[in-house]
């Protein structure tokens, strides 16, 4: 699909997303200016997603895109106190290589033909040449695409629930809690976080299915919370058992997990499933205030019961740059 607009291809469109994903994590040289190589980069991807690039070999494009993030160390050198500008912080359950942690530039590539993702990555890394060195990538996939009320989708995760119900799904939403309004070098992008994630699938498949919708705070066949309701009308949290009891119970991501509990705003997230280095997941949120994902963990890291079945093994952050065309090339509104 088309790469140009005000905000990026591969946030919110196309809808649904795409069932196949690359991420690629690199690092630039410490000599080279970002500017020009997101400009290059950019001209590339619009050729890709034309399908003019000779390099696709061929391969029809579909509904190809490609999303270029850059990371917090070199948005400091725009601006120390741009959005993207701050590291995330570190939290429990970690088993992070040092390799695994951070980088300087996110290319995550979406389409629904899987063999176009290699093709595409080693595409823009040509491009990119000895000015990049990759950091690591992962390759992930999305469930099938369950309906959730209000003209809504959303996906099954590896655990069997619904995933990504809550978000800023409306234009209204979008504008609060997604695209970043301001400084002008940064408008119409967004903040993203990359979380890769081991599970531990065997011990959460011997729970019984009650003790697994206890986790999540919703039923697991229709993703409806426990508390009743439709899937996409949200938990209602202050609902009780007779003997008084949470119907959601305390300890549950719906519960822990809720922006109005935290205090912050609407995350869009997406999850993938990956079974290499090992069966897991690739959570990814964008959200218009790294916050709104760090509060959220924090808040969660105290008492989530979905965390006991999680090990997050990479993690990074990077400035989702807003959309470009071709008077306005890719980064140029931040870099020059």
């Amino acid at each position: 699909m088309p790469a140009t607009g005000r905000h990026q291809r591969g946030i919110t469109l196309p809808q649904p997303a795409q069932p196949n994903l690359l991420a690629v994590v690199a690092d630039l040289g410490a000599t080279v200016a970002p500017g020009p190589l997101l400009a290059e980069l950019g001209q590339a991807i619009r050729a890709l997603t034309a399908g003019t690039d000779t390099r696709l070999l061929g391969l029809p494009p579909g509904d190809l895109t490609v999303t270029v993030g850059v990371g917090p160390r070199l948005v400091r050198t725009a601006g120390a106190s741009l959005p993207g500008a701050a590291d995330l912080p570190r939290f429990s359950r970690e088993r992070i290589a040092p390799r695994a942690r951070g980088g300087d530039l996110l290319i995550q590539i979406c389409a629904s033909d899987a063999l176009l993702l290699p093709v595409v990555a080693a595409a823009l890394l040509d491009q990119a040449g000895d000015r990049v060195r990759e950091r690591w990538r992962q390759s992930a996939r999305r469930g099938a695409n369950v309906s959730v009320g209000e003209g809504l989708t959303a996906p099954r995760n590896p655990l069997g629930f619904i995933d990504g119900i809550v978000g800023p799904h409306t234009t209204a939403e979008q504008q609060r809690d997604l695209w970043l309004a301001g400084p002008p070098a940064v408008a119409g992008g967004t903040l993203a976080v990359l979380r890769r994630m081991e599970l531990d699938l065997p011990r959460f498949a011997a729970l019984s299915v009650a003790e697994q919708e206890a986790v999540f705070g919703r039923h697991r066949a229709s993703g409806v919370p426990l508390s009743g309701g439709t899937a996409a009308s949200g938990p209602e949290l202050g609902a009780k058992t007779p003997d008084g009891r949470y119907l959601v119970p305390a300890d549950s991501h719906a519960r822990r997990a809720h922006a109005t509990v935290v205090g912050v705003g609407l995350m869009l997230r997406r999850s993938y499933s990956t079974d290499q280095p090992a069966p897991g997941l690739l959570f990814i949120s964008f959200q218009n205030d790294l916050r709104t994902f760090t509060a959220t963990l924090t808040h969660m890291d105290t008492s989530d019961a979905l965390l006991r079945f999680t090990t997050t093994t990479a993690s990074a952050t990077f400035l989702i740059l807003p959309g470009f065309d071709r008077r306005h090339p890719l980064g140029s509104k931040l870099f020059g």
